[in-house]
């Protein structure tokens, strides 16, 4: 609920600031709650398709990334106030992530400072910080 209170208050403030198009505030709405279901559901993998493709060519996720991605599942996503504009082009949002071992059980919540980029050649938002750190605070 939050995240949705936050994307409204951030779009709203987008379109009385005349920094957006509809095209693109509709754009940034579908991708957030799309790359949110994805993470929360559909887990990384299925996530790792809204990092900006450069960031994929750059740094592909590993074996050992892969492995530590199905040792976990999500059990919330949390992006408080939602997204931040820092330009009309590109914002921020900072999502807290609980994530349950499947093994174990043991939940902890790690912190994920997201910045995504408007491509308006394409009419999509993509995700320059790449998939989250999941091994924060792990042993």
């Amino acid at each position: 609920m939050r995240r949705i209170a936050g994307l409204i208050l951030f779009l709203t403030v987008l379109l009385l600031s005349g920094c957006a198009t509809d095209k693109r505030s509709d754009a940034l709405s579908r991708t957030m709650i799309e790359y949110a279901n994805a993470v929360r559901w559909d887990g990384f993998e299925a996530a790792e398709r809204f990092v900006d493709p450069k960031v994929r060519n750059a740094h592909p996720l590993t074996d050992l990334d892969l492995a530590r991605f199905k040792q976990v599942q999500v059990s919330d996503y949390d992006d408080g106030n939602g997204p931040i504009p820092v330009s009309p082009n590109e914002i921020r949002q900072v999502v807290h992530i609980s994530l349950t071992n499947i093994h174990t059980q043991s939940v902890r919540t790690i912190v994920d400072h997201q910045t995504w980029h408007y491509d308006q050649e394409k009419n999509h938002w993509w995700l320059e910080t790449g998939l989250p750190d999941i091994t924060q605070g792990s042993d």
